[in-house]
């Protein structure tokens, strides 16, 4: 008898929680705020972030030459920083409040400035100075022409060393001009490109942020429909906190399932970016971080009163939640106080997890931190939910019922009166 009435318990539970999920995937279809958030939003938005950052580096950024010596060692250095593929000589200044007034307009991003003895010093034997001012509100335009007037230095250096050096043969003038040689191999991101760097990390972010703000927005209609309506009775569907929660997880994970798999391995080969994961590394990784991200956006729909107010929160902790998963700025240096914060986030381990799978090549053994953290946050999460609508559902009983006696109270005196009328 015992062992039939826990079978038929779990078949009741089954049941409810597949109810509870033909329900909630009803309410998503027909709610296009959901929709917006669970579908447009995930397809679209990776595909306009990755087609902005599609080009990786950037090319012919705009510099001014303030030529104040006139020499052909000047125009030389001009010349050769124009050929870079970083950089465009786009005009020639007279003097430095010129060049600058042409940054300030925006015209120009970066100014060359070569003094009157430029020539005059190396040909005496004497080091000179090219100076470089740069607009630094770009730091990617920044980086271009500085690094390009440093890689032309360097090989004018080379040159004037290999002339005044007296050798007789190639292979002594390459010892002169560099006698410690160097292999610059880039790892992990060999374009040495933005979105190699930055879109993996927030092809995750986006899951976890179209996932709160569907949840949040369904649960946020929930209410708005409760505060003009009577409440909805507590049916039998409704007794067991585990079957809302399976139920609903049910619905979101079977869309996300989906949304994962395209965010995860379609982008990255739609525009060429780095994508050296193995697929069953990838899945292991995926079901924790989507569960904790289910469970997460269940207990955070709790603090959603109107439908509004998840797209404030969701887009307020965007930006820092990028910067707190260490991608944009190194985990090292990240204030203890804000890598605590940072734990509270599916997201957080989420990216490390997946930037190391997708950019380094690593299996789930080496994620194995990110791993563990992702299924302790998913656990924490579901308990909290079930707490979450535990007491919800209390607090809509005991409202039903304040409601309930308030209208029997009604009734009762408005029977009173039509009884003193009469």
């Amino acid at each position: 008898m015992k062992n039939e009435s826990l079978l038929q318990r779990i078949i009741e539970g089954i049941q409810d929680a597949c109810y509870i999920w033909r329900e909630e995937m009803r309410q998503t279809v027909r709610d296009e705020g959901v929709l917006i958030f669970f579908i447009i939003v995930p397809l679209v938005y990776p595909l306009l972030y990755s087609w902005i950052y599609n080009n990786e580096v950037v090319r012919e950024v705009p510099v001014v030459v303030v030529d104040d010596s006139h020499s052909a060692m000047s125009r030389r250095f001009a010349r050769q920083c124009d050929a870079s593929p970083d950089v465009q000589i786009k005009c020639y200044a007279s003097d430095l409040d010129e060049a600058q007034l042409l940054v300030s307009k925006q015209v120009v991003k970066a100014i060359y400035y070569i003094p009157s003895d430029f020539q005059t010093r190396l040909n005496r034997g004497q080091q000179t100075t090219v100076s470089v001012y740069c607009d630094m509100s770009l730091m990617l335009a920044y980086k271009a022409a500085y690094q390009t007037a440093v890689l032309v230095t360097q090989a004018m250096n080379s040159s004037i060393q290999t002339q005044l050096s007296g050798s007789y043969t190639r292979r002594e003038e390459q010892i002169t001009a560099q006698p410690l040689d160097y292999a610059d191999v880039p790892i992990f991101n060999p374009t040495m490109g933005y979105g190699n760097f930055i879109i993996p990390g927030v092809l995750m972010l986006i899951l976890q942020q179209t996932l709160v703000l569907g949840i949040g927005l369904s649960a946020g209609t929930a209410r708005e429909s409760n505060r003009y309506q009577d409440l909805v009775p507590i049916t039998k569907h409704y007794h067991g906190m585990f079957r809302i929660v399976i139920g609903k997880s049910m619905c979101y994970l079977m869309i996300y399932a989906v949304m994962a798999a395209y965010l995860t391995m379609v982008v990255p080969r739609l525009f060429g970016f780095t994508s050296i994961f193995q697929w069953r590394d990838l899945l292991g990784l995926m079901v924790p971080y989507l569960l904790a991200c289910v469970f997460f956006g269940i207990s955070v729909s709790c603090m959603v009163r109107y439908r509004e107010n998840v797209m404030l929160l969701v887009v307020f902790v965007s930006v820092p939640l990028l910067f707190l998963s260490g991608v944009s700025w190194p985990q090292s240096s990240i204030p203890g106080f804000w890598q605590g914060i940072s734990w509270l986030f599916p997201s957080t381990f989420g990216v490390r997890g997946f930037v190391r799978m997708n950019s380094m090549g690593a299996t789930l053994h080496d994620v194995v931190v990110e791993y563990r953290a992702l299924w302790v946050q998913a656990a924490v999460y579901f308990f909290l939910a079930c707490a979450v609508y535990r007491y919800q559902i209390i607090q809509s009983r005991r409202h039903a019922l304040e409601r309930l006696e308030y209208l029997k109270h009604r009734r009762a005196a408005r029977k009173r009166k039509e009884e003193g009328q009469e």
